[in-house]
């Protein structure tokens, strides 16, 4: 008995052994990744860098490009009113999907000198993407931000915007010479297939947009920065520009807004579409439709659907969903449906591309830049050379929307620019260049303060003064992360819309 007690004791103890030298193997998924590719962490920073419904609710409706007659969920810049469903848009995408990923990107290839360009590459995109943060709403988490999983931090400081400013200069200065065409190329990146002469081009570009986002707030800094993006090489053509290509499997969100439940709620606001048509803007053929004789949302349909710039007339702003029927039958119209709107079937397509930097914009900064006497070359030139760019980058949203070469000519012919009105002329041209980008949109109307644009009129608003200046921060923010929020408030000033970010002078 006492022998086979010892024998027990002894395979027991060998079993337990046993089990404990598989146990790891044994509960180890062997299809799971154990690492992931950067490169896929920078494409998907790139995919969620396409804009969301606050582009439409709020941006595109500050600068009078769209707007809404209707309340409720829909509540934004058309009433002027704080609708925190919205303003908190921008800062859900970017921060978890764009500065987390570039972030992650940047921590996991700066040790492996053949992923330098990749390092250089998310260090640019993630430029980009704080930048579009600050812009909407003024000081952010930067320093500490999207580092939660690497190095713990869950409560990140606010910086001040102008210490983020100079160091996104540093880090597109930095990032854009670093870039290496000798060096390993990185063929999965969606957004330039590893192209490094055209992500130094993006890079000189953001750092041109950068240092004109300064030209009030910090002359002597703007004109430095604006000179060595210049120097440095700014995209050369639409097929430079930093554009987000949508499929059946990533929609554009703005279009499936535009071909969703909302469809029948959005307008081309009047100011928008009166400037193209009173300059016989080919452009506004490109991207407008009206369902003239639409009297109701399924009266938008094809027998309906005129593109005729002639025809075209934007909506107003002042009215809620009960005005704009009085107004709609003072204009002539059957309903309200019968406003032009962004047509859906090209620009406002689910799988239209979304356009963040081009070589239109960038020419029409440097047409600023010219005139400032701050770059060598002509004002003129850079502002025709802007307007065209745009005019033909039409063509690459739908075929559908391309403008003849003879109009594009005929229209730059009979726009030249003006050294007494320079500034209003280029700046409003970067308006419509700009068009559903709205974040750039705003950030560079309220930069230039052009076009003059008449406040919206609507009685009811959360504003004390004529416009929204900024986006107000997120509620979870406010109750996750307070302390921070309340030091970055009693250094900028009140968390509402009329408080102005820091370069808005």
């Amino acid at each position: 008995m006492k022998k086979l007690l010892i024998f027990l004791g002894i395979t027991l103890c060998l079993f337990a052994i046993s089990c404990d030298q598989g146990f790891d193997e044994l509960n180890t998924n062997p299809t799971a990744a154990t690492t992931v590719d950067p490169a896929f962490l920078l494409n998907n920073a790139v995919i969620n860098s396409s804009h969301v419904a606050t582009t439409l609710q709020y941006d595109m409706s500050i600068v009078q490009q769209t707007v809404t007659p209707n309340s409720g969920v829909l509540t934004g810049a058309n009433f002027n009113q704080d609708n925190r469903d919205y303003t908190q848009q921008n800062w859900n995408r970017y921060f978890p999907n764009v500065i987390r990923n570039t972030k992650t990107a940047i921590n996991l290839a700066t040790d492996k000198p053949a992923r330098s360009n990749l390092v250089q590459m998310a260090r640019i995109w993630q430029a980009h993407g704080f930048m579009v943060l600050t812009d909407s709403y003024g000081d952010i988490p930067y320093s500490e931000a999207g580092v939660g999983f690497i190095d713990g931090v869950t409560s990140p400081k606010y910086d001040a915007q102008e210490a983020i400013y100079k160091d996104i200069i540093k880090e597109l200065t930095a990032a854009s010479a670093a870039l290496d065409a000798s060096k390993p190329k990185e063929g999965a990146d969606i957004l330039y297939q590893g192209d490094v002469a055209k992500w130094k081009k993006l890079g000189y570009s953001l750092l041109l947009r950068a240092g004109m986002r300064l030209s009030k707030v910090d002359p002597a800094l703007a004109q430095a920065t604006v000179k060595a993006a210049f120097a440095g090489g700014v995209m050369d053509s639409n097929a430079d520009n930093a554009v987000v290509r949508h499929n059946a499997n990533y929609q554009n969100s703005i279009g499936s807004i535009l071909n969703g439940t909302e469809a029948n709620n959005y307008y081309l606001a009047g100011p928008f579409v009166n400037y193209l048509k009173s300059n016989n803007d080919p452009r506004l053929g490109a991207i407008a439709v009206r369902y003239v004789a639409a009297a109701s949302g399924p009266q938008q349909n094809a027998a309906n659907a005129k593109t005729d710039p002639s025809l075209q007339l934007g909506m107003p702003f002042g009215f809620d969903n009960s005005g704009i029927v009085g107004q709609a039958t003072k204009d002539g119209l059957a309903s309200f449906y019968a406003y032009s709107q962004i047509d859906r079937t090209r620009l406002g397509k689910q799988q239209a591309p979304m356009f963040l930097v081009t070589h239109g914009m960038n020419q029409l900064l440097l047409a600023e830049a010219a005139q400032r006497g701050w770059i060598t070359g002509s004002a003129a030139d850079y502002f025709k050379a802007g307007i065209r760019a745009h005019m033909e980058q039409m063509a690459l949203y739908d075929a559908a929307s391309a403008i003849p070469k003879a109009a594009i000519d005929t229209y730059i012919a009979a726009n030249p620019l003006d050294p007494s009105k320079a500034l209003e002329q280029i700046n409003t041209q970067y308006w419509v260049a700009s068009f559903l980008n709205g974040p750039e949109s705003f950030a560079n109307w309220r930069r230039s303060g052009f076009p003059k644009l008449t406040p919206n009129p609507f009685p009811g608003k959360d504003i004390k003064g004529n416009f929204i200046n900024r986006l107000t921060y997120p509620n979870s923010e406010i109750s996750v992360n307070s302390a921070n929020v309340q030091a970055a408030i009693s250094r900028m000033g009140a968390d509402n819309l009329d408080t102005k970010v820091w370069w808005d002078k």
